[in-house]
């Protein structure tokens, strides 16, 4: 695990995880991993306005090669108006109708490459989520290796070859259903190997909700609330491309785009500015 200028607690815990219900044919089976050590974690306090911390995050800028090659609409900037503390222990990523730099929204994406990567284990945050037609946040992990060119550093591939774990990302749209998602080589955007979990009389961009996935060698498991819903394992993926989810650390995403292919484009009537609200960011390993 790379990890440069964090603060780590001094003395590493064990925490056991338990859940109270499975949603897919592995009820009744002992799920969810022991033993695990709290590493990382980040609970944004700080002054209202202030910026978060960048001995953790990066900033990612701009509207990447082709809307971050989704279409999307926003550019996404540094910005205490787009990513700040709100003085009450919370990162808030806010999403704006504005015109800026010939976009027409502004929003954020952090990321935490270089900076706190980790290779198997529990990540989890506890979120409230932005909603609205055409708003799309997301929670999601990454490949160290990944480039978004190819160069002659064979250490270093391009998207999907790096692997992609979505822990959750919504449709602002269906503000009751949580996606999971993982992509690699022959499974990926549209091919994504994915599962859903839906409240039955909630939404989550009314209240926070703890998103969370168990990443061990041969299967990841989704959870919400405590709860999994979903275990993906090295042999759902199709018939001859590989489980790229085995050779490498990965690092953290969080966004909250504007249109794009998932979700479609906002209308007039979407409600802006929205915000993804962040309570905590934890990351802990499995315990030898």
């Amino acid at each position: 695990m790379k990890l440069k200028n964090i603060i780590l607690k001094s003395i590493a815990y064990s925490f056991v995880l338990f859940t109270i219900s499975s949603c897919n044919e592995d009820e009744g089976t002992d799920i969810g991993l022991s033993n695990l050590n709290l590493i990382f974690e980040d609970n944004f306090n700080g002054e209202a306005g202030q910026s978060i911390n960048t001995d953790n995050w990066n900033f990612d800028i701009g509207t990447g090669q082709n809307g971050w090659g989704n279409q999307e609409l926003q550019y996404y900037t540094d910005r205490p108006e787009n990513v700040s503390l709100d003085g009450e222990g919370n990162m808030v990523i806010t999403a704006r109708r504005e015109s800026f730099q010939g976009s027409p929204f502004t929003s954020a994406r952090i990321n935490t490459r270089d900076k706190v990567e980790q290779q198997y284990g529990r990540f989890e945050a506890r979120i409230q989520m932005p909603g609205g037609r055409g708003v799309w946040p997301a929670f999601w992990m990454l490949g160290s290796n990944i480039e978004t060119q190819p160069d002659d550093d064979p250490a270093t591939v391009v998207w999907p070859f790096a692997g992609e774990i979505d822990i959750t990302e919504m449709r602002g749209q269906e503000p009751f259903r949580s996606i999971g998602t993982i992509h690699g080589p022959g499974y990926s955007g549209g091919g994504g190997i994915s599962d859903q979990f839906d409240l039955a009389e909630e939404r989550f961009d009314t209240e926070f909700h703890v998103f969370a996935i168990e990443w061990s060698p041969d299967f990841i498991d989704y959870f919400i609330d405590g709860v999994r819903f979903n275990r993906i394992r090295k042999d759902d993926i199709p018939n001859g491309t590989d489980w790229v989810f085995d050779d490498q650390p990965f690092f953290i995403l969080l966004n909250v785009a504007v249109g794009g292919t998932f979700v479609g484009f906002p209308v007039d009537t979407t409600p802006l500015p929205q915000r993804m609200i962040v309570d905590y960011v934890r990351i802990y390993a499995i315990a030898n």
